[in-house]
């Protein structure tokens, strides 16, 4: 007999964490319409490692310029929500919501004209999270759960 997991609640905007990359308290938006996640980085360059392909970029957030290096696992097409097709490295790195950790692809982007850093999209919260819109910080240690839309 199959048991069904439990789904956790979250909220439409958390802080997350890319253990990996050392990087916490990351302000993100949960959008169901998107499907990759996507994080603020601007790309410095390919490189190789031990026959892996890499890439280096930065993220900027809070005041705090982070430098960043992971494996990047392709260079994708994927469409904005302007409709718009940008080429962009995704890299696969453990994702923090809360205090569950796993796997997630993540493409980086010039997220600069938008209100959070990052983007958590649908693929990385299919089986895992019921995404409850009326609330924020449901998953954020140390944050009140808030209702509503305002941020």
């Amino acid at each position: 007999m199959t048991t069904k997991r439990e789904l956790r609640p979250v909220g439409w905007r958390e802080l997350v964490g890319l253990p990996d990359l050392g990087l916490t308290g990351i302000p993100a938006k949960i959008d169901t319409g998107a499907r990759t996640s996507s994080l603020h980085a601007e790309v410095l360059e390919e490189f190789e490692r031990d026959g892996k392909r890499y890439v280096r970029f930065c993220v900027d957030w809070g005041g705090q310029r982070h430098t960043c290096e992971a494996v990047h696992v392709d260079i994708r097409g994927i469409t904005s929500s302007n409709g718009e097709t940008q080429r962009r490295y995704v890299i696969k790195t453990p994702l923090k919501i809360g205090s569950l950790t796993f796997r997630a692809e993540i493409s980086l982007a010039d997220r600069s004209d938008m209100k959070f850093p990052m983007l958590i999209g649908r693929s990385s919260l299919r089986r895992r999270f019921l995404v409850d819109s009326g609330h924020s910080w449901l998953q954020t240690p140390g944050m009140e759960p808030k209702k509503g839309h305002k941020p």
